[in-house]
Order: structure tokens, then sequence, then C-alpha cells
């Protein structure tokens, strides 16, 4: 069984931390280089660094900001926001990203995912998912959250992985920033439908949530950006609850 991740998010807007709810109301939550350290320090598994209004600015991720967070780091990192290309994907990986994150490119353009995966290998080919529930259905969305496809969150997934997508971000928007624990239903569905793992992401508000999500579905990694930001949860006691729930942790 592969073992359980915890991954702080930094959601990025000039150049700086920010956080919401339901992917609106956007307010700052601290510097970016500092709390990378923090978390760091903290023993957190993986820093996932998400660029929120590249794509929507039509801009490239800042590649130097990448790099100043890059050295603070020896766990794995990811990187995403305005990556559309296989070149933009080699400047992250040299300014220090170990695996980049695609949304909307993807999705517009599914064959970036095989066109990345064939250049970098599938490991380092994170597939981001937006989903909301809308008419009885789950539905992707692009561009930060505003705009609704005409894919369905189950059959993009299995898609994505079929592309050479080496690993999901699973982001609930109906759970974003409400400290309501994870989508369990959403996130039980679509990691028992594909073969690599899914990361959680959307509604960590307690140390239960985390219990929840890795008891309760397959998901390998929890992704929570505002309670470690704002110290509500601090991850060394949040691993050492875990572990006594025989909860398997790195």
């Amino acid at each position: 069984m592969l073992k359980k991740r915890i991954i702080p998010c930094l959601d990025i807007k000039d150049g700086t931390t920010v956080k919401g709810i339901n992917f609106q109301g956007l307010k700052n939550a601290g510097n970016p280089v500092e709390l990378a350290k923090k978390y760091e320090q903290e023993g957190a598994d993986e820093l996932v660094f998400l660029d929120i209004t590249a794509t929507t600015e039509e801009r490239k991720t800042f590649a130097g900001l990448v790099k100043k967070i890059a050295v603070q780091l020896s766990i794995p990192f990811t990187v995403g926001g305005g990556i559309s290309t296989v070149e933009d994907v080699r400047k992250l990986l040299e300014a220090g990203a170990d695996k980049i994150s695609i949304n909307s490119s993807a999705v517009k353009n599914p064959q970036l995912i095989s066109d990345l995966a064939k250049e970098f290998g599938s490991q380092c080919v994170v597939v981001a998912i937006d989903t909301k529930h809308v008419d009885q259905s789950d539905w992707v969305h692009i561009k930060g959250g505003r705009e609704i496809t005409g894919l369905q969150t189950i059959e993009w997934a299995k898609k994505a992985e079929l592309l050479g997508a080496g690993e999901i971000l699973l982001t609930s928007m109906d759970g974003d920033g409400t400290k309501k624990g994870f989508d369990i239903r959403i996130t039980r569905l679509v990691s028992e439908h594909v073969n690599i793992p899914v990361i959680a992401s959307g509604g960590a508000g307690r140390i239960e949530d985390f219990e929840d999500v890795f008891q309760k579905t397959k998901a390998t990694g929890a992704l929570a950006a505002s309670v470690f930001h704002f110290g509500e949860i601090d991850i060394r006691e949040l691993k050492n609850e875990l572990k006594i729930k025989n909860i398997p942790i790195r």
C-alpha cells in the first residue's frame, strides 16, 4: 500500500500566497518562500505551488519565484499555472520543480498530457481537476474554476490516466475553503476509477478530515492550504495523530 502524503498548497496571486472560499474572495495568506521553509521544517511530504491567475491572465508561471521556493526544499515540489508547452515545463524543472500540474491546458489540448509524459516521464505529470457538482453530475471546471466544461469528472480522470498522467490532483470546488471536510463522495469515485495516485483537495478543517479521506477513499495524498497557513493544524501533530490511527503515513 502506498503511504499517505500530507501536502500543503501555496495558491499564488501577484507573487503572494492567497486563499479564498469556493475559489472566491481571495485574501493574503503570507509570504510563499517563508511558508515553504516552514512546511519543510514541519515535515510536509510534498509542496504544491499553483499560480492561480496565470491562465486567466494569459501569462506564464513566475519561474523566478519557483526558484526561490525550490532552494528551500528537499521534498518533492509540484508547480502549476499557465503551463501549455513542453518548453514551459522544461523551464520550471530547471527552476527547481520536480513535477508540474496542468489543468486548463490539458482540457483544451489533451495531447499535451501525452507529450509531457513522453518527454519527462509520467511521474512528472500531474493533471489537476477542479470539479463541481452541477445538475446531479460532477463537471470539470477550468480557468481557475470560472468556466464549466462539457467533461464529466470521472471520465476525464480516466482519460487523463490513459493519456499518460502520473497523478490526479482532485479539488472539490464545493468544498474549497469551507473547512467542512474533504468531499468524500467524489474523491472515492475518482480514486476507485483510476489506477494512479489521487490527491484529495478542498475542505480540510480538522485533523479528523484527513483521517476520513484516507480511511474512506483510496486517495494517497491530502492537500490543504488555509488550515496550515493560519496555524490551525500543525503538520507534525497531524502526522502523529494519523500514525496513532494506524494510517500508513510517510
